[in-house]
This record gives structure tokens, sequence and C-alpha cells, in this order.
């Protein structure tokens, strides 16, 4: 018998809620995607909650719950994923962090990204915070940079064991007083976000965004702490294997302790920006080599924090045209495939939140029966009789059921 090939398509925070500028529809009912559509329309379609009870709805979170891993489990917090991305080796006593580089303006969290700051641009103003605040190589504390706003540091020597910290991108517009580190260890988290600002404000990066209106990384945020990752492979929990395709350092991390290869795409990026057909022919090539691929697509996701639903919509249908429609003409060459597309979760362009939604997802392919035909939509999917309430659970109905 021929071996299946399963593909996954992530478009990262696709689902939102009503919106009054587009008739209170969502952006997944306005754009034109008629690939996506049809997965759901010759196949199962569904909602699954990716959010076990008491967790944020992060991709770290949820991304784990989407590809079989109970986040009650194996989660071992979001910063120790994105160290097994960077291939950072963690000493048992250090504790890592993510680092985002923010702007926040009168005590207010403007903006999660600084502006969306460039690579250059970042390392430049963390390789200033780590002269002025970890001092040397030996130093306890680390900094390590990503991409970005996106940076990691490690602590070592210090108990953060019920630390409480909070998301920048959870918390838009909102004073940051209220959600500073709190509990054991927070004293110093709070320190090291308080003197960065110092080191920044008159950084020449800083001063040159200033002179062009670009937000500016006025702080680090520290948040997302956790130690080193054990986690079982996919081949040995599900037997198959598989590569990842994405922007996102995270995906990375999670990939490769999942035992799967990180395929490098030419031109992609985690906003709007990216190289959507190249991704999409990248994707293409991955099938031939590996039983199961997952393609993650960050572009929906930012410009929804950003609140600007026509670039998500413009992003949705850049997906279905460059990936979903390339991917669904290239498994109809092999006898047995299947392909599930669904996000990680939702993402609101109201409040430029994550939330804990149920989200909708859509199966079709080998020995997948169709039901009543639905579009791919939060509204279809909810109207469904097919809900998962378990997140992982999902993992094991893609790959097996029917067969």
């Amino acid at each position: 018998m021929e071996p299946m090939k399963y593909v996954i398509i992530i478009p990262d925070g696709c689902a939102d809620g009503p919106i009054d500028e587009l008739g209170a529809r969502t952006p997944l009912e306005v754009a034109d995607i008629p690939h996506m559509h049809r997965i759901a329309q010759t196949g199962r379609l569904g909602t699954v909650r990716t959010t076990p009870p008491d967790y944020s709805a992060g991709s770290d979170v949820c991304t784990m719950s989407l590809l079989g891993y109970d986040p009650v489990k194996y989660h071992p917090g979001r910063a120790p994923l994105e160290a097994a991305a960077m291939g950072l080796q963690l000493h048992p006593a250090d504790w890592v962090f993510r680092c985002n580089l923010v702007t926040i303006t009168d005590a207010v969290m403007q903006d999660h990204s600084a502006g969306h700051i460039s690579d250059q641009e970042a390392h430049a103003l963390l390789n200033t915070i780590r002269t002025a605040l970890s001092g040397h190589a030996d130093s306890p504390i680390q900094f390590h940079p990503g991409v970005s706003y996106r940076h990691l540091m490690t602590l070592r020597g210090h108990d953060f064991t019920g630390v409480k910290t909070t998301p920048p991108h959870d918390i838009p517009g909102q004073p940051v007083e209220n959600f500073l580190p709190k509990g054991k260890g927070s004293e110093l988290l709070k320190n090291l976000i308080a003197q960065s600002h110092a080191v920044l404000k008159n950084h020449e990066v800083n001063l040159t965004r200033r002179d062009l209106g670009e937000n500016e990384a006025t702080h680090i945020w520290l948040w997302g702490q956790g130690k080193a990752a054990n986690i079982p492979t996919f081949a040995e929990r599900f037997g198959k294997s598989g590569a990842m395709l994405t922007a996102v350092d995270l995906l990375r991390g999670i990939a490769n302790l999942l035992g799967w290869q990180n395929i490098a795409v030419p031109g992609i990026t985690s906003y709007h920006d990216t190289d959507y057909g190249s991704q999409g022919r990248a994707t293409l090539a991955a099938i031939d080599q590996y039983d199961i691929v997952c393609t993650h697509i960050e572009a929906p996701d930012e410009a929804s924090h950003q609140a600007d639903f026509q670039t998500k919509i413009a992003s949705l249908e850049a997906i279905d045209e460059h990936i979903v429609r390339p991917v669904l003409q290239k498994l109809a060459d092999y006898p047995r495939w299947r392909v599930l597309i669904m996000p990680d979760h939702a993402t609101y362009c109201t409040n430029r939140k994550h939330q804990d939604d149920p989200v909708p997802f859509a199966i079709t392919g080998t020995h997948v029966p169709n039901a009543v035909p639905r579009r791919f939509t939060e509204t279809d999917a909810r109207a469904s009789d097919l809900h998962v309430t378990k997140g992982h659970d999902l993992m094991d109905f893609f790959l097996h059921s029917g067969l």
C-alpha cells in the first residue's frame, strides 16, 4: 500500500470575531479563499479548542496542542521552545525568558514589536543592552539576539518558580504597571525592564527612528519563562517523519524538539511582505521528502495585532492562492493523502489580542467523508457536528480516522 502524505497549513491567528467595518463579518467570511473553502466542502469541518483551561492562548501552547502534544503534560514555557530554535544549550540551573523590544509610551504598552523593528537595528540595541546589563561573558545574565523584536535572556542562579509574566501582545493600549512580573524573583526582572529604558532612550537607533516618526524600542519586556524542554519526538509518538516551514523561531524550536527538519525558505518573513509563492514552492518540494509537512504563515496574526483587517484579508487571499491551491494540486498526484488547515488560535482585530475560542479546522483527503458542505469560516465550523474539546486529540484524528 502506498504511504500516506500529510500536509498541515497554519494561517496563524486567521480566526477572528465580527468586524463592524466588514458588516459584522470576519476576515475569513469576507476573503476570496476558494481553495480553503474547498477543503471544508469536500471533507470534514469542525472546531477544536487548542487552549487548555488555565492556559493563555499563546502560539506556544496552541501549536503544541495542534501538533498532538498536551500542553498540560509537555509545555515547558515559551522561551525554552525558542531556545531550542536558536540551538541554545541550557544548563539545568538556567531560566530562559522571552525578551521583546517594545514601545512603552506614557507607561502604556504602545507596540509589542517596536514598530516591527529590523534585525540590524534590534541587534545593535541588544548588544548595547548586553554591555550595560550583563557586562561580561561569565555574567549570570545573558542576552541572545533573535529575529526583529524577538530575543531571549537567560538567568542562572535564581529561582523563578511561580513568577507570573504577561505577553506584551496581550496588553496593547493598556498601562503596563499591572502587568509587570509578579511573584518570587520578580523584582530582579522589573529592575532589568526599568534599567533598559535608560540604556535605550537615547540610543542612535532610537534617535533615527524618532526622526523618521517610527516607534522606538523603549524597553525590553521579559515573559514566557521556563527551563530546558524535554519532550518525545513526533516519530516516537506517531511514527512519522516531518518538516516545518516557518519564519518564526518559536515554531522552529517546536520542530527541533519534535525531531522535524526545519526548511529554510528564501524571502519569507512574519509579515505581509513575505514571499508567499516561495513558501508554496518550498512546501511542494518538502511533500516529496517527508511523511508530514507543516507550513506556517504568521502574517494574519501580525495584521490582527495591528488591528489591520484589510491586510489580514489580503494575507488570507495570498495564502489561499500561493500555498493552499498548489498544495491541493500537488497532493492530487499521490494515491493517498490528507490535508489539515487551521489556525493555532484566534486573533481579533477589534482588540488586537489572541483569544481562547475554539478555532475552525478542515480536513480533506483519503477516506475523509463529507457530511454537509460548508465554507471554512468560524460560523460554519460552529454549525458543524464535529467539535474537539482537547486540541491534542485532533492529530490522532487527522492521522488515523477512517483508516
